[in-house]
C-alpha cells in the first residue's frame, strides 16, 4: 500500500471517528420522526458544518429509503431556531405526503451552511472559471445591499460537491438504511442552494438522480447585468445529463428577490428543451408562482411540489 493511500485511508478512518462520536438527537421540534445531529462534520475539503438528519416516524433498518441532501440545512426543520424565525417546512410536508402513500420512503440529510463561506461554497464553480479574468474579477468585486461583500474568498464549490460526494455520501449510506443508487438519491436547494443544486446534478449525473431549484439565484450576484448568466447557460448546454435518466425541478416567484429571475429561467428552459427534457416525459418541471416571494414561507408552502415530482411512487 502507498504512502497516499495510507494517509487517504487514516484520513478516512478519522472523519468517520469524528462523526460517529459527534452524533446526538438534535434539540429541535419535529412534527413527525427524529432529528440527528452530527456537529462540526469534519471535511478534507471545505468548513467543518452541522449535519441533520430527519428519520421518519418507524424508520427501519429492515427498508431500503431514498435521500434527499438539502442545502441550508439550519433552515429546514424549526422555525423558533432560524435566524428570521422561518422554516422550510421539510417534516410536516414529507410525512403528509407520505401519509397519501404518494412518495417513497425518505430519509432527508440537512447540510448546513457555512455562514460566511456559504456563497463560495455554492457558486458553481466551473461556469465561473469560463469566464476571463477581468470578469471574475468584476465578479469578486461585487458587493451585497448592506455593502457588504457577496464572496468570502475565491469560488470552491468543487470542493464543496466533494466533500459532498465522496465523504458525506459514503457516511450517510454506511450508517444509515438507504438505497444507494442515483434513482434514489436526490439534491435540493433555494436560491444559491438551487444553483449549486443543478450544478451538482451535472458534475455528477451517476450520483444524483434528480435535482430541486427552487427559486434558484441565475445571476449568482444581486445585479442581474453580469457576465455569470450566460456562463451558466452555455455549461448548462454542454453538461446537462441525458433526458429520461433525471428529473430536474425548477421554480420561482415574483416579488423581492424572485423578481429578477424569470427572464433566466426562460433561457433555461430554452435549454432544456434542446436538450429533449419535456413536462410530459415528467422529467422536467418549472413553475412560476405570482405574487410569491424569496423566503423559507414560500418555500414551505410549495414544497410539496418538488418532493412529489422527485419522489412519486
Amino acid at each position: 500500500m502507498t504512502f497516499m493511500k495510507i494517509k487517504l485511508l487514516i484520513s478516512s478512518l478519522l472523519l468517520f471517528s469524528l462523526c460517529l462520536n459527534a452524533q446526538q438527537i438534535a434539540k429541535i421540534n419535529v412534527s413527525n420522526g427524529k432529528v440527528f445531529r452530527f456537529e462540526n462534520f469534519y471535511s478534507n475539503y471545505v468548513d467543518a458544518r452541522n449535519i441533520d438528519i430527519w428519520l421518519p416516524e418507524n424508520y427501519s433498518n429492515k427498508k431500503n429509503y431514498a435521500v434527499l441532501y438539502l442545502h441550508d440545512g439550519q433552515m429546514l426543520f424549526d422555525s423558533t431556531q432560524t435566524w428570521n424565525k422561518q422554516e422550510w417546512g421539510v417534516d410536516e410536508t414529507i410525512t403528509q405526503l407520505k401519509k397519501e402513500d404518494k412518495i417513497e420512503d425518505v430519509i432527508v440529510v440537512g447540510i448546513w451552511n457555512s455562514g460566511k463561506n456559504r456563497h463560495i461554497d455554492y457558486f458553481p464553480q466551473k461556469p465561473f472559471e469560463a469566464l476571463s479574468k477581468t470578469e471574475q474579477d468584476s465578479m469578486y468585486a461585487a458587493n451585497r445591499q448592506n455593502g457588504n461583500s457577496v464572496f468570502s474568498g475565491k469560488v470552491q464549490s468543487d470542493k464543496y460537491l466533494k466533500f459532498i460526494v465522496t465523504e458525506l455520501k459514503p457516511f450517510i449510506d454506511s450508517n444509515y438504511s438507504t438505497n444507494k443508487i442515483a434513482k434514489y438519491t436526490f439534491i435540493a436547494g433555494s436560491s444559491m442552494g438551487g444553483l449549486i443544486s443543478i450544478y451538482a446534478l451535472c458534475e455528477y449525473p451517476k450520483v444524483f438522480g434528480g435535482a430541486a431549484c427552487l427559486s434558484t439565484h441565475w445571476p449568482g450576484i444581486f445585479k442581474a447585468d453580469n457576465p455569470f448568466p450566460k456562463a451558466m447557460q452555455a455549461y448548462l448546454k454542454a453538461n446537462l445529463p441525458v433526458a429520461k435518466n433525471h428529473k430536474i425541478y425548477f421554480d420561482y416567484g415574483t416579488e423581492t428577490l424572485d423578481a429578477m429571475y424569470e427572464p433566466f429561467q426562460l433561457q433555461v428552459d430554452s435549454i432544456m428543451t434542446s436538450k429533449l427534457y419535456s413536462f410530459k416525459n415528467n422529467d422536467w418541471k418549472t413553475q412560476k408562482f405570482e405574487g410569491e416571494n424569496h423566503s423559507e414561507i414560500a418555500w414551505c408552502k410549495r414544497l410539496h411540489i418538488p418532493i412529489l415530482f422527485l419522489l412519486k411512487k
